[in-house]
């Protein structure tokens, strides 16, 4: 292996133990090699959150951007309840 660096990190017991058993019972060659792995899954996560709050910032842009009138607080509050008294309605129940 390339380009490596040596860390000393400091884990709670119950991770060192995982990650010894883990060893132990064949399915990693090392301690290092179980530690990579859980880096590369923590990494494709970061990407994903990553990835996910672009999105939002886009969809927030985009919002912003609309050139279409904003809804008074009125009015969004008229929407909410007449959608709630539809679907209580629709469920049989009444206010």
């Amino acid at each position: 292996m390339q380009n490596v660096e040596r860390l000393s990190i400091t884990l709670p017991t119950e991770m060192a133990r995982l990650i010894r058993t883990k060893v132990e019972q064949g399915g990693y060659a090392s301690n290092s090699e179980v530690i990579r792995e859980a880096m590369r899954a923590w990494q494709e996560q970061e990407l994903r959150r990553a990835e996910r709050y672009e999105a939002i910032r886009a969809k927030i842009a985009e919002t912003d951007a609309d050139p279409r009138p904003s809804l008074t607080e009125e009015e969004v509050d008229r929407h909410f309840e007449a959608r709630l008294k539809k679907s209580l309605m629709a469920h049989g129940e009444r206010d």
